[in-house]
């Protein structure tokens, strides 16, 4: 098979690289060779191959997290047998997907309807899952509530703001670039900030926005602590991104006198907390609100494995439009 692997972390595009005609893995008891069909590249699988991420690679090693393929075989046991010959969608923390044939635990494959396109199925776990269950399952935020968002113009804060306009609470959201604002007003977005306008406390006084009582940040860094400071008492902040690599500043007295929650979220860490059943009900939340366009991902470009390099350096750059896919292979 041909796979994507690194040998040392670093900066994607110069450490990536396309192996031909390696062995496909072999499925163990509990686990499925699935055959992928395409996988997008997310911000946390460019940190993982940085070095960056919470998991660190054992190398060689190659990337991706999550994607979309077929079952093609069963190391053993009932979950697999019933999964074998579907099309499904593939969260791996093993061995990743970024190749033509990965192993995978059978829990973690779902299999996915037809009214789903590949590209869609491919993004079924990181994006839609997290900014569900962010929303509605942790931070609960009811109707006519604000939330503020920084990244606010990515592929996750795009399916917040639809995510408010579908259970009707309001969101505040910061973006860095100025072009990004009307677009996410015409998505639904009620309130759009550019971090470069100043301070988001003041941008937020001259827009007589007050009581943000939820907030939740990608980045890290002077975006959270601004993010943070501008909630009002009682107010949480869920912290579920690192892409600057400043550290997190606000003085212990605002968090004090205004009994401010911040905490970490990091949506594996989160899953194995929950049931079977919680999960199975998450799972087909997410497939029904991808099936009517709240939960949807727009796609910037496609590449094959082989221009690897090419596709990394594309996701990494700004204002790029949306998501950027591998294409492994076709049904």
């Amino acid at each position: 098979m041909k796979r994507v692997v690194f040998d040392r972390v670093g900066s994607p595009a110069d450490v990536l690289r396309v192996e031909d005609d390696v062995p496909a893995p072999q499925p163990n008891r509990g686990e499925v060779l699935v055959r992928m069909l395409a996988s997008p590249i997310n911000p946390s699988d460019l940190m993982y191959i940085a070095g960056g991420y919470g998991i660190t690679p054992k190398l060689p090693a190659t990337p991706g997290f999550e994607g979309v393929g077929v079952v093609e075989a069963v190391g053993g046991g009932l979950l697999g047998w019933l999964r074998r010959g579907k099309r499904v969608a593939v969260i791996n923390d093993r061995i990743g997907n970024w190749a033509e044939y990965t192993v995978t635990k059978a829990r973690q494959v779902i299999p996915v309807p037809d009214y789903l396109s590949d590209d869609q199925a491919a993004t079924f776990f990181v994006n839609p899952a997290t900014a569900v269950v962010m929303t509605q399952k942790v931070l609960r935020i009811l109707p006519g509530e604000w939330l503020l968002q920084s990244a606010a113009g990515s592929s996750l804060g795009q399916m917040v703001i639809r995510l408010g306009k579908r259970f009707g609470f309001r969101t505040v959201n910061v973006v860095r670039r100025r072009e990004q604002v009307e677009e996410l007003k015409k998505l639904g977005a009620d309130a759009v900030l550019v971090e470069s306008d100043g301070p988001l406390t003041e941008q937020l006084r001259k827009l007589g926005i007050e009581d943000i009582r939820f907030a939740i940040d990608p980045v890290g860094g002077k975006t959270a602590s601004e993010v943070i400071e501008a909630l009002a008492p009682g107010g949480r902040c869920l912290l579920f991104g690192s892409l600057s690599d400043d550290a997190v500043s606000i003085h212990q007295r605002v968090m004090i006198s205004r009994s401010i929650q911040v905490e970490g979220f990091w949506l594996a860490a989160w899953a194995r907390k929950q049931s079977i059943l919680t999960m199975l009900r998450l799972f087909r939340k997410v497939r029904s609100m991808m099936h009517e366009g709240v939960l949807q991902t727009t796609f910037a470009a496609t590449y094959p494995l082989e221009e690897i390099k090419k596709a990394v350096e594309h996701a990494s750059a700004p204002g790029k439009g949306g998501k950027v896919l591998l294409r492994v292979g076709t049904r």
